[in-house]
């Protein structure tokens, strides 16, 4: 399937480019395969850890309110927690990204732009 002359943007000339089929090339779909592979264990993972978060301070306050050290208790210290899991989850996508997906996604590129010049 090529791009219609109705979806191009107006001036640029129609692509020969079947996008479909592309997207069903096996280097797009493992590069699909490995950003899965990734990012739904690590959201089913915060997610989980989330709304246990949620539920055991709804629930459970008496948990919550464990002393650790001092005044500061349990539910500060997960509530802090949430925090950091998100900025170190965020962190490690990036290099993930930077190291695996951004090199195939830039191969993919090059690729298409190679279709498009002929």
């Amino acid at each position: 399937m090529t791009e219609s002359l109705r979806d191009a943007r107006p001036g640029a000339t129609p692509s020969s480019i079947d996008y479909v089929a592309f997207a069903q090339s096996p280097r797009f779909l493992e590069l699909k395969r490995r950003r899965n592979r990734f990012v739904i264990p690590l959201a089913v993972f915060f997610l989980v850890w989330y709304f246990g978060f949620v539920l055991v301070a709804a629930y459970l306050p008496a948990v919550m309110a464990i002393p650790v050290v001092g005044s500061v208790n349990l539910g500060l210290v997960l509530g802090l927690g949430q925090f950091v899991t998100t900025f170190v989850i965020t962190m490690w996508y990036v290099s993930f990204s930077n190291k695996t997906l951004d090199p195939m996604g830039a191969a993919l590129r090059a690729e298409l732009e190679k279709m498009e010049q002929k």
